[in-house]
This record gives C-alpha cells, sequence and structure tokens, in this order.
C-alpha cells in the first residue's frame, strides 16, 4: 500500500523482531537476555566504584576506564527496555516516538564509546612515549575536557536523526529486523525519498566511528613503532602488556560492527536473518558485558581490589 500523505509519527507503529525460530520460547530466551544485563550491569558498576573508592586509582588510564563503563551502562539500558519487552513479556509493538528515542540514545552512547576507545588509546600512547609527562599531559582538566567533548560530539551528531525520521512516510505497521530500533533499520521502511537521512546518516558514521576506528589504528602504529624503539625485550613486553586490554575492548567493539558493514554492503549471497542479528546482538550486548570481564583478568590493580571486595578475610 503506497501512502501518499504524511502522517503524525505517533500514529505509526513498528514490530520488534524476536530471534527467528524462537518466537514462541519466550521462557528460554529470556534467560540469556537477562543473564546478560545484570552481567553487565555488575561488572560495570563495580568497575567504576572500585576507581572512585580507590583514590590511588585516580589516574587517566582508570578514569578513562570509568567513562568505558558508563558508556556501557548507558549502551545497556537504551537496548534493554525493548529487549525486555520482546523477551520477557512477549511485547513486541512500539509507537513510532518510543522507537526513534530508543534509536537516538542506542547510536548516541555506540559513538560514546567509540570515543572513549579512542581516547584510551591516545592514553596508551602517552603512557609509553612520554612515560615522565604523562601526568602533566593529562591533566584532571584536559580529561574533563576530552570527557565533554565526547559526549557533546556524539549528542549534537545524533539530535537531528529523530527529527528527519519524523518527516518521513511510513505505513501504519512497519516490521523491524531487530528487537530494538536502529537508524538503518528503520530507513529501509520508510515509504518517501530517504536521501537526506541517509546522506546524513553516512555522514554521522565516517566522523564518528570511522574515523575513530581509523585514529585508534594510527595511535596502535605508533605505540608499536615506539615499543620497537625500546632496548629490553622485558621492556618491550611491559609496554605492550598494559595495551593488551584496550586491545581486547576494541576487536569486541568494532569486529562485529565492521563484519555487519561488510556483509550489508558486499555480501555476494543473502544470508540467513539469524546472521544479521546474532552480528547487532554481539555489537550491541557483548561489549557491555565483556569488558568489565577483560579488565579485571589483564589488570592485576582492578583484580586485586575485586578479590578483596569478595574474600576480605584472606586478602
Amino acid at each position: 500500500m503506497e501512502i501518499t500523505s504524511n502522517v503524525n509519527a505517533s500514529n505509526f507503529l513498528f514490530i520488534l523482531m524476536d530471534l527467528p525460530g524462537l518466537e514462541t520460547a519466550h521462557c528460554w530466551t529470556a534467560i540469556p537476555i537477562c543473564s546478560i544485563y545484570v552481567l553487565s550491569v555488575i561488572g560495570n558498576v563495580t568497575i567504576m566504584y572500585i576507581v572512585k573508592s580507590a583514590s590511588s586509582l585516580h589516574t587517566p588510564m582508570y578514569l578513562f576506564l570509568s567513562m568505558l563503563s558508563m558508556a556501557d551502562l548507558g549502551l545497556s539500558a537504551s537496548t534493554l527496555p525493548s529487549m525486555v519487552a520482546v523477551f520477557l513479556l512477549g511485547q513486541r509493538k512500539i509507537g513510532a516516538d518510543t522507537c526513534f528515542v530508543q534509536l537516538f540514545f542506542i547510536h548516541t552512547f555506540s559513538v560514546i564509546e567509540s570515543a572513549v576507545l579512542l581516547s584510551m588509546a591516545f592514553d596508551r600512547y602517552v603512557a609509553i612515549r612520554e612515560p615522565l609527562r604523562y601526568a602533566t599531559i593529562l591533566t584532571p582538566r584536559r580529561l574533563g575536557a576530552i570527557g565533554l567533548a565526547v559526549v557533546t560530539r556524539s549528542t549534537a551528531l545524533h539530535l537531528p536523526l529523530p527529527v528527519l525520521l519524523g518527516r518521513l512516510q511510513f505505513q501504519p505497521v512497519n516490521a523491524l529486523s531487530h528487537s530494538y530500533c536502529v537508524h538503518p533499520d528503520i530507513l529501509r521502511l520508510a515509504r518517501s525519498s530517504t536521501l537526506v537521512n541517509s546522506s546524513f546518516g553516512l555522514f554521522v558514521m565516517l566522523s564518528t566511528l570511522g574515523m575513530d576506528a581509523v585514529l585508534i589504528l594510527i595511535s596502535y602504529v605508533l605505540i608499536l613503532k615506539t615499543v620497537l624503539s625500546i632496548a629490553s625485550n622485558t621492556g618491550r613486553l611491559k609496554a605492550f602488556n598494559t595495551c593488551i586490554s584496550h586491545i581486547c575492548a576494541v576487536l569486541l567493539f568494532y569486529t562485529p560492527l565492521v563484519s555487519l558493514s561488510m556483509i550489508h554492503r558486499f555480501g555476494k549471497k543473502k544470508l540467513p536473518a539469524q546472521v544479521y542479528m546474532l552480528l547487532s546482538y554481539l555489537h550491541f550486548l557483548m561489549p557491555p558485558m565483556l569488558n568489565p570481564i577483560v579488565y579485571s583478568v589483564k589488570t592485576k590493580e582492578i583484580r586485586v581490589r575485586i578479590l578483596k571486595m569478595l574474600c576480605p578475610q584472606k586478602l
């Protein structure tokens, strides 16, 4: 059915997608989904509490780690309402206004996380390249400015998205491809020209996620060059070991995103819907859950304090 007149966005409905083939197994799919969210909240809140309570961890590296945990919590909270509605309550309908608001927060926190990962890459470069000037380069004031710039950039770039989407024409009922609202998924359902929306969305993606990924890669090329210039093998290993956790966080965040983008643009064959949904879930759900685990395992200071919290009488 072709829509010839624009209707107020509040009249649109979107249908959220269940896991293909498991539409009737809500009680079973809800268990892993809820477990992921619980672990994400516990892990990231624990990281933030440890950094806040230990004055010895009030250094740029751990303050950036707290920013990463806050971004992870925001990303989890953005996808949580619709995921709970679908997998726990079996409710798949969502109003257009609510969908556009969720879309804004999902993309905003995703880009905030990307920018924090870039800031952490810069932090590691400064720590390895200029260890004696580390504290004077990354002062608390500069850290605050970086944090403000990260939030401002992401918020300002994504504010136009709901407004531009509200100008498009849709069917009264529209079936999405995911259990939450994301910009490309909504654009494909529009019944009017999406040239402006697509162009702006591409600009936002290239100027945020794309630019961040390139700058992170450049940072690690410079880090590798600096590490290789260290005379002793022990010094090289020690310097590079401080980057392992961050490298894992970058891979967790960007690998599903790049894979999904490559499949969409260059895939020769149409893959099952489960593949697209799995990569999407890996991108939005796994980093908030796994980042605290990675940093707890690979960072001695965090690991020791967690063990003290769990077993205070043994330490």
